[in-house]
């Protein structure tokens, strides 16, 4: 059986996938059709073996929802016009707890539905550090003793408490900052164009490329996914092209790609780190560095200033492209959502390793969006006190009130932009 599925689908990709490129429209309409009632159906089937397995448990004895996700399932239930007893059955609860949430939607305090993760009666670090403190100095005192002495104090604190922090490991002393090894020919970014990454990765089109036969898995090559090049600027950590292949691309492809995004960028890089693939590590490359004036590297596998740079962008592009209902199968379709994704990232995405600002603002050096001045909605606030960092100065009269807009670039959902303006 698990054949004759893997077959199946198999043969379905490749219909599809001729179905997806067919120049009638309708042909296009129904491939894509065809693909979201199966995804539809397969997510039924998930959700199906998940009900299976925790109906077999009690009521009392399943896992309990946390608090965000019953505020969740209250919204959810407002949102399909549920009954109590028909949110109770969707998520195996029973119609008196749904009662209960909704009983308890508008309270406040600590005994809110939604609660912090935190729990409200938990000490701060200073208490802890000052009952060891106490046990040093003293160690013939007990935790009732010590207790009656805090209380005495002004601090209370109950004898399981102080029993419990005297049991409690100390934090572990930061390791020494160790010397780091002599490196040899170290490359440093300096400034935009210096320094290029480049690296090839794949993206299944369906949910995967496992198959039941040997060796285990699809080819990886369309229709079953797309191979995704992508250059980018080590300085800026800007990306300078991203492109679709059918299939693992050649020597020539990949040269072909990255003069495509130098003419773009009208500039060429001193610079190239790629890995050993065997489309960068072959004379067919080396050749095409040597003509442009470029100097091939090879990044080290696990180092913070190596491929790894490359390796987090394909990460944070592919966690992007999994909000997509389904990966498009056609080219031009997908390479339109790919090239929307990276505009947002440089243009709208800020940069933790950048101090939050955009590749954009620091390819072409512009002031950053967030040391402009600030708006402040706290009415009190004096204007000379600092705020999170970066401290900016107030922009206005404290205590402005604020509306906000979300537009997302390129019509895609997973691409939000915010807009805070003052309200009217």
């Amino acid at each position: 059986m698990l054949h004759v599925i893997s077959l199946a689908q198999f043969a379905v990709a490749y219909t599809r996938g001729w179905a997806a490129n067919s120049p009638n429209a309708r042909v296009r309409l129904k491939a894509e059709r065809d693909r979201a009632q199966q995804e539809v159906a397969l997510l039924n089937a998930e959700l199906r073996i998940h009900r299976v397995r925790m109906a077999q448990l009690s009521p009392h004895r399943r896992p309990y929802y946390p608090p965000i996700e019953r505020m969740a399932i209250l919204q959810l239930k407002a949102a399909r016009g549920w009954s109590q007893e028909q949110t109770a059955d969707h998520f195996l609860v029973t119609s008196e707890t749904i009662a209960f949430w909704l009983r308890r939607v508008d309270e406040e305090g600590p005994k809110a539905l939604v609660q912090l993760a935190e729990p409200v009666n938990k000490f701060p670090d200073f208490v802890r550090a000052m009952v060891r403190c106490l046990k040093t100095v003293c160690p013939m005192l007990g935790k009732v003793k010590i207790a009656q002495i805090l209380a005495r104090a002004g601090l209370h604190l109950g004898v399981t408490t102080v029993g419990r922090i005297l049991k409690e490991k100390p934090a572990p002393r930061p390791a020494p900052a160790q010397t780091p090894e002599a490196q040899h020919r170290v490359v440093t970014s300096k400034y935009p164009n210096h320094v290029w990454l480049a690296d090839l990765t794949t993206l299944p089109i369906s949910s995967g490329f496992w198959a039941s036969w040997l060796p285990f898995s699809l080819p990886q090559c369309w229709p079953f996914g797309w191979w995704i090049g992508v250059v980018m600027d080590h300085y800026s950590r800007r990306i300078m092209g991203i492109t679709l292949f059918w299939r693992e691309p050649s020597s020539q492809a990949v040269c072909a790609f990255l003069g495509r995004a130098m003419h773009a960028a009208n500039a060429r890089p001193r610079h190239l780190i790629t890995d050993r693939g065997p489309q960068f590590d072959c004379r067919t490359y080396k050749r095409w560095c040597r003509r442009k004036g470029i100097k091939p590297r090879f990044g080290a596998l696990g180092k913070c200033g190596s491929i790894a740079v490359t390796e987090r962008l394909i990460l944070t592009l592919k966690q992007n492209l999994a909000w997509l209902p389904l990966i498009p199968l056609r080219r031009k379709v997908f390479l339109r959502q790919v090239l929307d994704l990276a505009g947002w990232y440089n243009g709208h995405r800020p940069h933790m390793s950048l101090d939050g600002r955009t590749p954009d603002e620091v390819y072409h050096p512009q002031r950053p969006a967030n040391r402009q001045p600030r708006f402040e909605p706290r009415p009190r606030w004096p204007r000379p006190s600092p705020c999170a960092k970066p401290v900016t100065l107030v922009k206005g009269k404290p205590g402005v009130r604020l509306e906000m807009e979300v537009t997302f670039h390129g019509g895609q959902r997973h691409l939000p932009i915010l807009t805070l303006r003052h309200a009217a």
